[in-house]
């Protein structure tokens, strides 16, 4: 497999072209050389000014149009938000063609996303739609905290509704085997509540006991190393102490909140369950500095190491 990653620029009223051509011009040439950036050449040309980015546009941009007059940083607009599908969607191909081994997405916008008719929840969701998978699973990733969510992008009445023990039990599963592809050799799992106390023996409702003590079970007889449920409210102190390798969040903001408080600029959006390999930044477009030439693109930075020890491990 080619160790070529490939970025997505993301929205282009956004920061996402401005942290894709920092990242770049700190790169060295051989990373250099196995890195492409799909997007727009006359908005990245823009990123280059504002940033100061010293990089070769000629060796590096597959340049996808955008019809009408130029787009404006930080306003919101649904031409940003076809042209950023439409740069995800030429990445996808390309991987599924293998000319690139790992996609690393810079931010997009929902709003303008789905203004633009591309009615998805967000990347995770888009990506699963492009390589014809029912579903896909979030895993943010830390140097000392791991998390993978049963559903993210729902309310939390359907995202309770949607922790079945087959869904959780998928989801320990890749959690799983992609620890094992990344070197650990017996992933320590824990797998969080749902309800306070983990319901408190029926207490404060049975949905542990019934949706997901089973899974847990299920992925014991399987050979996994996971326990659970355990309180939500300890369950990350212990895995952030080194307890555990990875926890199952049940929803968006169980496991969003405790990943953004202990590792807000570094940690990486992974999906798992496709049949490409992609990451993230987890920050959003900031329309708010866009264009200013302000934004950190260390998160992009750590996006774009995890997807070379994708590659990397992929092609050994």
């Amino acid at each position: 497999m080619t160790q070529i990653i490939g970025i997505t620029m993301g929205d282009p009223a956004g920061v996402g072209p401005e942290i894709s051509v920092k990242a770049v011009a700190e790169m060295s040439p051989e990373e250099r050389a196995l890195t492409r950036i799909y997007g727009n050449r006359a908005i990245l040309e823009k990123a280059c000014a504002v940033t100061g980015a010293a990089i070769n546009l000629d060796e590096i941009a597959v340049d996808l149009p955008i019809e009408g007059p130029e787009l404006e940083w930080g306003k919101l607009d649904p031409r940003g938000g076809d042209a950023a599908f439409r740069f995800i969607e030429k990445a996808v191909r390309d991987a599924q063609a293998g000319e690139i081994g790992c996609i690393v997405t810079a931010p997009i916008n929902k709003e303008a996303l789905n203004l633009a008719g591309h009615h998805y929840d967000g990347h995770t969701g888009m990506l699963a739609a492009l390589t014809g998978q029912k579903s896909a699973f979030m895993l943010l990733a830390s140097e000392r905290l791991k998390v993978i969510h049963v559903s993210t992008h729902v309310s939390l009445k359907t995202a309770i509704d949607r922790a079945t023990p087959e869904r959780i039990l998928a989801t320990i599963r890749a959690g799983n085997d992609h620890l094992k592809r990344i070197g650990y050799e017996n992933p320590r799992i824990a797998v969080a509540g749902i309800n306070p106390h983990c319901g408190e023996s029926g207490l404060f409702g049975n949905e542990d006991d019934l949706q997901v003590a089973p899974a847990v079970a299920m992925a014991q007889a399987e050979g996994i190393n996971v326990v659970g449920p355990i309180s939500a409210d300890t369950v990350y102190h212990r895995a952030y102490s080194g307890a555990f390798d990875l926890v199952i969040a049940q929803y968006h903001d169980q496991g969003h909140i405790p990943i953004k408080l202990v590792a807000f600029d570094t940690a990486v959006n992974v999906s798992l369950g496709l049949p490409i390999d992609r990451t993230s930044v987890d920050h959003g477009t900031a329309f708010d500095i866009a264009g200013t030439g302000k934004a950190n693109h260390v998160n992009m930075k750590s996006a774009i190491a995890y997807a070379r020890r994708l590659v990397a491990g992929a092609s050994a």
